[in-house]
């Protein structure tokens, strides 16, 4: 007896080596070949060659009527594979088809239960994610723990990750659909989870995704932007806004609180002109200087993620131009301001402030917060900062300057663009609408047309 890295091997019985290709030498065997995995045959009964491992079995059970089984499950416990038997009728092409469908759908890989991560429910997968370093911006990392802390607590969290299958994945998007959950959360759930999968594939923890081929949820649509006349409303209500309060502190010129009431007028008449000139993101306006404007171009460098200061969402600084009026308002607003209260009083140059004094840059929930109590004065309850964005993007779109639109929005590149806003390109197929209706009318002689005229 030879001992082998396998365990022990008989002589006599033409043994090869482990790795099924050279023989033990001295063991006069009779030259014949085992496969890697000893106890497996080279070839089906057939003659058809044993597919990777992993991918299923088949056999003919009988004439037109296939058994195929699947590995969809590890019994950690015994140690055993969990098969599930399925029958298929048609040729071999047909079976085999289905074959690959079952174990993209239902196959577990056991090899799966050797790696790191193998025995991990969901859940812990999930939390290694969120605590693993990485390069996230403080928003990403604050909105994909508030996922990461629902999906823990979802029965999907106690599934086991080499257990995990597109079908299970599929039953809890549909329970979050019932529960009333909109496309955007359910995708961004999806999304953290196929994320954690890739991760940890890359990090060497699980052997593969699981759920590679599944298709992802709906994605969200974009948000609609706003039409001019919502615009208009909203800043005709500003304007109105800033002559009263102006009026009620000539009348009252010691009031502090009307004075101060006056600079967020001024300062929300100005976020709206600002956003819907520029297309701007809330951070970016929030952290807008008086020195980044030079002339009519505004240099965009800064953004606030979940309050915190840094570069914008790409990491790249962009220059745009800005309508006259919008510069004009941008100066005359802070000359205005220096000659009520005095230069000195003024600190820094900050286009958005908590107070005149300029200290430090607003937040971006204090711009939100001063503008919900316009869209309110403006009865447009819909209108949001970001839906300003939209409206730039979907005019420039449908005019079909997409280019200028992503370096007006700061996208990565123009294929963002066109995926949310696609539906804004103007439609260049009247000439096939013509012609299809030229074609229809040769070939029924302009009878159907005239008909259906007659008829109404």
């Amino acid at each position: 007896m030879v001992s082998g890295p396998l365990g022990p091997l008989i002589c006599g019985f033409g043994l090869v080596s482990p790795d099924g290709s050279a023989m033990w030498r001295g063991c006069g065997v009779i030259p014949i070949s085992i496969p890697i995995d000893v106890g497996m045959d080279t070839g089906n009964r057939d003659g058809q060659a044993r597919g990777r491992r992993g991918a299923g079995s088949m056999r003919e059970r009988r004439a037109g009527v296939w058994e195929i089984r699947v590995v969809v499950a590890n019994d950690q416990l015994a140690g055993h594979s969990v098969q599930r038997s399925f029958t298929i009728h048609g040729d071999r092409a047909t079976a085999e088809e289905r074959r690959e469908l079952l174990v993209e759908r239902f196959g577990v890989d056991r090899r799966a239960l050797y790696c790191e991560g193998a025995r991990w429910s969901v859940a812990e997968l999930l939390t290694r994610l969120i605590e693993a370093a990485h390069q996230w911006r403080p928003a990403t990392r604050s909105s994909h723990t508030s996922v990461v802390r629902f999906l823990t607590g979802e029965p999907l969290g106690a599934v086991g990750v080499e257990a995990l299958a597109p079908m299970m994945v599929d039953e809890a998007i549909e329970r979050w659909r019932r529960s009333g959950a909109s496309n955007a959360l359910v995708w961004g759930r999806w999304a953290v989870l196929h994320s954690a999968l890739s991760w940890a594939t890359a990090q060497g923890m699980i052997r593969s995704n699981p759920i590679p081929g599944m298709r992802p949820p709906r994605r969200p649509h974009p948000r609609k932007h706003l039409l001019p006349g919502e615009v208009a409303q909203l800043l005709a209500t500003a304007t109105e806004l800033v002559d009263v309060t102006e009026a009620g502190c000539e009348a009252d010129p010691a009031s502090r609180v009307c004075w101060e009431g006056l600079f967020v007028a001024e300062q929300t008449l100005l976020l709206v002109r600002l956003a819907v000139d520029s297309g701007a993101r809330r951070g970016e306006l929030a952290t807008l200087r008086l020195s980044d404007l030079d002339g009519r171009v505004l240099t965009i460098e800064r953004n606030l993620s979940a309050e915190v200061l840094g570069p914008t969402k790409t990491g790249r600084t962009r220059r745009l131009t800005i309508g006259a009026t919008t510069a004009a308002m941008i100066r005359e607003h802070f000359d205005t301001w220096e000659a009520r209260v005095g230069a000195n009083t003024v600190e820094s140059d900050w286009v958005f402030a908590p107070d005149h004094r300029r200290r430090v840059h607003a937040r971006a929930d204090l711009l939100s917060h001063r503008f919900v109590h316009l869209r309110e004065a403006a009865g447009v309850p819909a209108a949001t900062l970001h839906r300003f964005r939209h409206s730039v993007a979907t005019q420039l779109v449908a005019d079909g300057k997409i280019l200028k639109a992503q370096a007006r929005l700061g996208h990565r590149d123009p294929a963002t663009t066109l995926r949310h806003y696609a539906h804004a390109t103007p439609l260049d197929d009247l000439d096939i609408a013509d012609d299809i209706d030229q074609s229809l009318n040769a070939s029924t002689g302009g009878h159907a047309t005239h008909d259906r005229e007659d008829r109404t």
